[in-house]
């Protein structure tokens, strides 16, 4: 697999991501863009913490799923878009740290089903999981005649 996006699919990966206002508003960025994968980083924000000073499951699950809908739309043709099927989210460790880190990686491609894992890590302890996805993610739209 080549492990760089051309400049077409890097800018249709980074337009779709600027289109998500839950984004946004939550500031995901994107730490790096490659063929099937994908990392995402969230940084700390107290207001996106829930009752006990961790970052909410809400934001670290939602960080985790984009990054595996990503990594399954840089795999996909021009006119293909991705919606997620199903996830199931392993919180393995309370959301502490300044920054987060999403790294999805798709385990198998398919014309309409793409599985994905993501695990999510806090730069206070890059080695030790925060979260750990696996997602189903599924094509939809027709992919342009080229």
């Amino acid at each position: 697999m080549n492990d760089s996006l051309n400049a077409d699919q890097e800018a249709r990966l980074r337009e779709s991501i600027a289109r998500q206002t839950l984004l946004t508003t939550l500031g995901i960025r994107v730490a790096s863009l490659a063929p099937g994968r994908v990392t995402l980083e969230l940084p700390f924000r107290a207001d996106l913490c829930q009752q006990n000073g961790f970052v909410h499951a809400g934001a670290i699950t939602t960080l985790a799923d984009s990054a595996c809908g990503y990594a399954a739309m840089s795999l996909q043709p021009p006119g293909r878009d991705i919606l997620t099927v199903e996830f199931k989210a392993n919180l393995m460790s309370p959301a502490v740290g300044d920054r987060f880190l999403a790294t999805a990686t798709v385990v198998r491609s398919g014309r309409t089903l793409t599985i994905c894992t993501a695990e999510v890590t806090a730069d206070s302890d890059p080695t030790r999981p925060i979260a750990l996805m696996q997602a189903t993610m599924m094509a939809v739209g027709e992919p342009t005649a080229t």
